[in-house]
């Protein structure tokens, strides 16, 4: 499954524990202007209301090729669909543990819709900082030990 769109700044700005896979609710606009790929993530996040999950502040631009559908708002709230084990699991730790829901990624499975969420909790700007190390460490290793495999040749 190719993703259509991907929330990069989760991994930076989260620590990510529990996903889930869910469909969402969209029109038939909506399907084509994410097949174009013009959806954004940044900045969503995924709220409980009365026992049903809905994302929120997810930009998915009309559709260019036809007309009428340009009065939808584009950052409308969307609901997801999950099992209610998994909305009640959600529900949970989001009360008790101080957890935020949030979007990871949009993919088409067997022509649907599907979004990956997780569980997050906030870093703080030393964790961020320590994320950023190491990612250069990692780098830095991973370019040392092709250099030193084409000089072993």
């Amino acid at each position: 499954m190719q993703p259509v769109t991907v929330n990069r700044k989760a991994h930076y700005d989260y620590f990510l524990f529990d996903k889930f896979e869910a469909g969402i609710c969209l029109t038939g606009s909506e399907v084509k202007s994410i097949r174009e790929g013009k959806i954004n993530l940044n900045d969503s996040f995924v709220r409980i209301d009365k026992d049903e999950a809905f994302l929120y502040h997810c930009h998915i631009s009309p559709y260019s090729r036809i007309q009428g559908y340009t009065d939808m708002d584009p950052t409308r709230y969307r609901k997801l669909l999950l099992k209610h084990s998994e909305i009640n699991r959600l529900l949970g730790h989001t009360r008790q543990k101080g957890y935020s829901i949030i979007p990871l990624s949009v993919y088409f499975k067997r022509g649907l819709v599907k979004i990956e969420i997780a569980l997050a909790k906030g870093k703080k700007q030393y964790d961020k900082r320590d994320t950023i190390k190491k990612r250069i460490h990692d780098r830095e290793s991973a370019s040392a030990i092709k250099t030193h495999a084409r000089k072993g040749q």
